[in-house]
């Protein structure tokens, strides 16, 4: 039985925008990059579309805002591996070199004339309201909005998704994050008030508080999403379960048979509830293996539900 499979990055909404054409071009240049780099790319790209759906952007917005995620790391090809995929937390030396990509990223747009046009998803996607920010330290009035949507989404992306050198934190604590991120440091607004600077920076986060709302919301619908598929597999699953079931009672029964009759009475009736590519000589580990499924996909639920809940209660 195949099994259902949800996937939070959906290229659905992407393939209503008939995007599939219009970044022919970009996607072809993602091909330099490392595995993980270009999913991450992919990601953000699609979290990138839904935000702009939920925030009612434009439809030509929402296409060119989606194209400029694509590209925001395209910088990253330059980057020495040993940086890029190192297992452990970067130097400060490290990580001025990582810091580059921004800038990098830009310069590849800026010299491509068919890239030009979304250089502003590489120069704004690490910038942050408050100033606290790179390449250029910019604050809220200066960063486009297209950058402060790529931003959650890159920011989102990267901490849920699994690496090749680290573990995923769950949905919820993402958020938390990410919420964190919309609240005004105290200490910087500290350090400012007692060096006489504008104050107006100091009452901001790093994150736009309106996007991360819209982050929630499409998390919100994509978990509940989630929950409906693995329910609707779970269900064809039981009658697939309560076949193999039925066929491991009738072998329970041929196996206490007294005669040789009856013990080929069940034998066929084993072979009744069997079905292609399955035999009595392999049902009891495809039976199994369903069994394992069912258990873990139903803790799945358990768990996709304990963290709806806490979703719904975060605030913004």
């Amino acid at each position: 039985m195949k099994e259902v499979v949800f996937d939070f990055y959906s290229p659905i909404v992407l393939k209503s925008y008939n995007l599939d054409k219009t970044m022919q071009y970009q996607l072809n240049i993602l091909g330099s990059l490392d595995v993980f780099t270009r999913t991450h790319c992919e990601n953000v790209a699609n979290i990138t579309c839904r935000l702009c759906e939920r925030l009612h952007c434009t439809k030509g917005f929402t296409e060119y805002c989606t194209i400029c995620a694509y590209l925001h790391d395209i910088g990253k090809q330059f980057i020495p591996p040993s940086i890029l995929q190192k297992p452990a937390k970067l130097t400060d030396e490290e990580y001025e070199v990582m810091k580059t990509h921004t800038t990098i990223g830009y310069d590849i747009c800026m010299n491509d004339l068919k890239l030009r046009p979304y250089a502003a998803g590489p120069i704004y996607h690490h910038e942050a309201l408050n100033g606290s920010g790179y390449p250029k330290g910019l604050t809220k009035k200066d960063i486009p909005y297209e950058g402060q949507i790529i931003r959650v989404a890159d920011e989102f992306d990267a901490i849920v998704s699994k690496r090749q050198y680290k573990s995923h934190i769950g949905i919820s604590d993402t958020l938390k994050i990410l919420i964190e991120n919309t609240k005004p440091l105290q200490q910087d607004a500290n350090k400012i008030n007692a060096l006489n600077k504008v104050v107006e920076n100091a009452k901001l986060g790093k994150n736009n508080p309106t996007i991360v709302k819209a982050l929630i919301s499409v998390v919100i619908e994509d978990t509940e999403y989630e929950i409906y598929c693995i329910t609707e597999y779970l269900n064809s699953l039981k009658d697939t379960l309560k076949r193999l079931q039925k066929a491991r009672e009738y072998e329970e029964k041929m196996n206490s048979a007294k005669n040789e009759k009856k013990k080929q009475y069940f034998l066929e009736g084993i072979k009744v509830f069997l079905e292609k590519n399955e035999t009595v000589e392999n049902y009891h580990s495809i039976l199994e293996e369903y069994e394992t499924t069912f258990a873990q996909k139903q803790k799945q639920i358990d768990y996709l539900r304990s963290e709806i809940k806490i979703i719904k209660k975060l605030k913004v």
